[in-house]
């Protein structure tokens, strides 16, 4: 399985990089039978037009929230003007799964008429437990945030990757980080700062749920442009004897 950053940048994007959005890949069969299979992890502020410098966005397999803030959910407009009017021809319909009311969340988003939607490209679904979506194995788990939303656990074979999505420290992070190979895992408060309960994690917390959750390598993710995201990798180092990485768009990771 392999990760490629789209975008990482918290909250909005910044001006090195799209908000949310990573891509994994994996290879299935061989010679002539190869086949990739593509899905994104969340599509926030920007990543579309990134995501074309990486991979074929025709050839995507789903798009997978981890919730319906826009700084995660929001390209999915673009994306489906992309896939519904190319010039190839309306291409067949993917997956798209995401917290409760994503359907109608991206259709008011496009402003689409009622009844409609986006249902013409996307086969929305909501989760309600693991799934599958060809060689993947996802495992979406609550996690704390404002508003609905899920960490997820996704393996391929003995290739592990667990994504935090934005969330506070609480025990369904703990669940997506647990010994998995790679953790991407949002930072976007400061240790030293008084931050509000509920919504966000510090570099220090980061790098002590990887800990604690014997996560084989960190790669820091979704650090707001106000702060010095270098910063954040040091917090998290406090706290976490593995190897940790600051997320960078175009950077990849063999899991």
């Amino acid at each position: 399985m392999r990760l490629t950053i789209i975008g990482c940048s918290g909250s909005y994007p910044g001006p090195d990089s799209s908000a949310s959005c990573y891509l994994l890949e994996t290879d299935v069969g061989d010679g002539d039978d190869k086949r990739t299979w593509r899905i994104l992890l969340d599509l926030g502020s920007g990543s579309v037009g990134v995501l074309q410098r990486y991979a074929d966005a025709l050839a995507v397999d789903a798009v997978l929230f981890s919730h319906l803030h826009p700084d995660h959910c929001s390209d999915l407009c673009g994306f489906y003007v992309l896939r519904k009017y190319h010039p190839l021809g309306a291409q067949p319909r993917i997956p798209v799964w995401g917290p409760s009311g994503v359907a109608e969340r991206m259709s008011e988003a496009y402003g689409l008429p009622d009844g409609s939607g986006m249902a013409d490209a996307f086969d929305f679904q909501e989760y309600a437990g693991p799934f599958s979506i060809g060689p993947f194995s996802i495992v979406p788990i609550p996690v704390e945030h404002p508003v609905e939303a899920y960490g997820l656990r996704v393996s391929v074979g003995s290739s592990s990757l667990g994504y935090s999505g934005d969330t506070a420290a609480c025990e369904g992070v703990d669940r997506v980080a647990a010994n998995v190979r790679l953790f991407l895992c949002e930072a976007s408060f400061r240790d030293v700062d008084d931050n509000p309960p509920g919504i966000h994690l510090t570099g220090v917390e980061a790098g002590d749920t990887a800990s604690r959750a014997r996560a084989g390598r960190l790669v820091i993710t979704h650090v707001p442009p106000w702060f010095d995201a270098d910063g954040m990798v040091a917090e998290a180092r406090t706290a976490y004897s593995g190897p940790v990485e600051l997320a960078a768009v175009g950077a990849t990771y063999d899991v």
